[in-house]
């Protein structure tokens, strides 16, 4: 279920919860039984993953959003909670709260692309990004930052989820140079020699010049089988889930 769990009681970031789950012990039929995409398994498999994660961290809620690649960050509160719906839910990228909101969890989905979350156990503010190339280009991940500022973060910390790394993200050279262009951290080469995109280094970067440090690097996605990639399957891929939660 986890490919990386730390607890809220253990850590120092004490009575936060950080999870990128993997693709094992769910229901879907297809890509692995555990995924939480929009559409591989039908409404009521992907209820019953979610049933699952809840049960298993102790959650009241799981809030994601329809993702779309873009720098659109949403504040969870309790405004946002009362228009929120699982079948209807607000188009974005990430997603920040503040202090008030226990036992729920913001997360993204992603297979190939960056999940990242963030805390700050202090402050007890919380954020989850999706990075993928297109939002790492449009800044997805300091427009994350600066929304935890204005609720009050002040030092935060990140845990980056498995997500293909840039061995193995080969471009056209083209793509490549845009990219690193933009953010010259990504500039990379995979182990064969092509033209690549580092997205690690890429979010690495941003969060250092954010003065954010960075807990945990998870795995490539494309790389370990127990991990869903759109890369490696294609379109029958399914979605990991990164989550963070205040206990």
């Amino acid at each position: 279920m986890w490919d990386f769990l730390k607890r809220p009681g253990s850590g120092p970031a004490y009575g936060i919860g950080v999870g990128f789950t993997d693709r094992d012990g769910g229901v879907t039929p297809a890509s692995g039984s555990l995924s939480f995409g929009a559409l591989d398994g039908g409404p009521a498999a992907r209820a019953e993953n979610l049933r699952r994660i809840r049960t298993d961290a102790d959650l009241d809620r799981v809030v994601t959003l329809h993702q779309v690649h873009s720098a659109a960050v949403h504040v969870v509160d309790e405004d946002f909670l009362a228009g929120w719906r699982e079948d209807a839910q607000p188009e974005g990228d990430a997603l920040v709260a503040g202090p008030g909101l226990r036992r729920t969890a913001l997360a993204v989905r992603a297979a190939d692309c960056v999940p990242v979350v963030l805390a700050d156990p202090q402050a007890r503010v919380i954020g989850a990004a999706h990075a993928g190339r297109a939002g790492v280009l449009s800044g997805i991940v300091a427009a994350t930052v600066e929304a935890m500022h204005r609720l009050g973060a002040r030092e935060l910390t990140a845990w980056v989820g498995p997500h293909i790394h840039g061995e193995c993200y080969e471009v056209p050279a083209e793509m490549a140079e845009a990219a690193a262009a933009q953010v010259p951290q990504t500039r990379g080469t995979t182990r064969w020699g092509t033209p690549a995109i580092d997205l690690t280094a890429g979010v690495r970067a941003q969060l250092r010049a954010a003065g954010v440090s960075v807990a945990y690097v998870g795995p490539c996605t494309l790389t370990a089988s127990s991990l869903h990639s759109h890369r490696r399957d294609g379109a029958a891929a399914g979605r990991q889930l990164g989550l963070v939660w205040i206990a």
